[in-house]
């Protein structure tokens, strides 16, 4: 049976096509206007001309996407951002709010997103610069850890300026963006341990230690992951396994030192040098251990933002490693 052919000029078509297009600009106009609003949150502009020069759009552009909002009052006449009403613009740009969110807190915690990404990419370069002891990739890791300091002063910068300008803010919550950040900077930092020992260190690692380094290395990475997950996106479930991945990256870390341990024990060559290879692999054992530590923190961290459940005051090391907190 013989089909016939829409022609492209055909009602239909041209339907088609008239749709299509209005989604794609829809999406761009939606993209340019955030660019927008994120220059007037952390640039504080003067005017409409210094918005539209720092992007490189048209004062008349920026004049149009803004109108609408400053009708509103989401964007008053000085550019400032009134973030109680933003809440109820917000929708546009599809973020996905959790039970917890509050005003404007979504541009910080897409920050913290970011930097989250940057942290998880600088600890797993170190760890294979580690494994294969690449110098010039560790030194490429310890550079990582300039822009991850960087970002801890954006996401600071961010919380300061939505304290100070929303005056509606619930001001315990705005701060924690900022412990979280200082969170994930801790991690970079026992990020450069790893990578420092492939700096400094010419002896090899036995296969058995190195297996067990390896465990650490994909357990942590797991429970800051999932507290990360917690944390942006409201996922308190992920707790108990949280919890689980802990207890083995103790078990992990004892077997780890005891094994450094024995090493130095049976080793006859002992000297200064000797003595400081085992002192620079204790650390990156104790790194992973740390950063297991911080993941717990963002996870209880999660549970105070969301549930408004107090933080313990108890160090991480001195408390019952073997108990599960119950669940929110």
């Amino acid at each position: 049976m013989r089909r016939n052919k829409i022609k492209k000029d055909h009602p239909l078509v041209n339907q088609e096509k008239w749709n299509y297009t209005d989604i794609m600009t829809k999406r761009a106009k939606n993209s340019t206007l955030k660019a927008i609003l994120d220059v007037i949150l952390y640039e504080s502009p003067s005017t409409q001309d210094e918005i539209a020069e720092n992007l490189g759009l048209t004062r008349r552009y920026v004049t149009k996407l803004l109108q609408p909002l400053v009708k509103k009052g989401v964007v008053r006449r000085a550019y400032i951002l009134d973030f109680k009403k933003f809440d109820e613009f917000s929708e546009i740009f599809h973020e996905e709010a959790t039970s917890r969110e509050h005003a404007g807190s979504y541009l910080i915690k897409e920050m913290l997103s970011d930097m989250a990404q940057h942290v998880c990419q600088q600890l797993e370069m170190s760890f294979e610069a580690f494994l294969n002891h690449d110098t010039a990739l560790a030194e490429e890791a310890l550079k990582l850890d300039y822009i991850t300091n960087n970002m801890l002063e954006k996401v600071r910068s961010s919380v300061e300026t939505a304290v100070s300008m929303n005056p509606y803010s619930e001001f315990s919550k705005t701060m924690i963006f900022g412990e979280i950040a200082f969170d994930l900077e801790r991690i970079g930092d026992h990020s450069c341990h790893i990578a420092n020992f492939a700096s400094n260190e010419s002896y090899e690692i036995d296969a058995e230690m190195m297996d067990i380094v390896k465990s650490m290395y994909d357990t942590a990475c797991r429970m800051m992951t999932h507290s990360m997950n917690a944390f942006t996106n409201e996922k308190l479930e992920l707790k108990d396994k949280v919890m689980d991945y802990e207890e083995e990256l103790h078990n992990l870390q004892g077997e780890a030192m005891g094994r450094i341990a024995h090493q130095m024990a049976e080793d006859d060559l002992m000297d200064q040098e000797r003595s400081t290879y085992y002192i620079y692999l204790s650390r990156v054992v104790k790194a992973f251990e740390r950063i297991g530590d911080i993941s717990i923190e963002i996870m209880d961290t999660a549970g105070e933002f969301y549930r408004n459940i107090p933080r313990t005051t108890t160090p991480e090391r001195f408390q019952n490693r073997y108990k599960k907190s119950s669940k929110f």
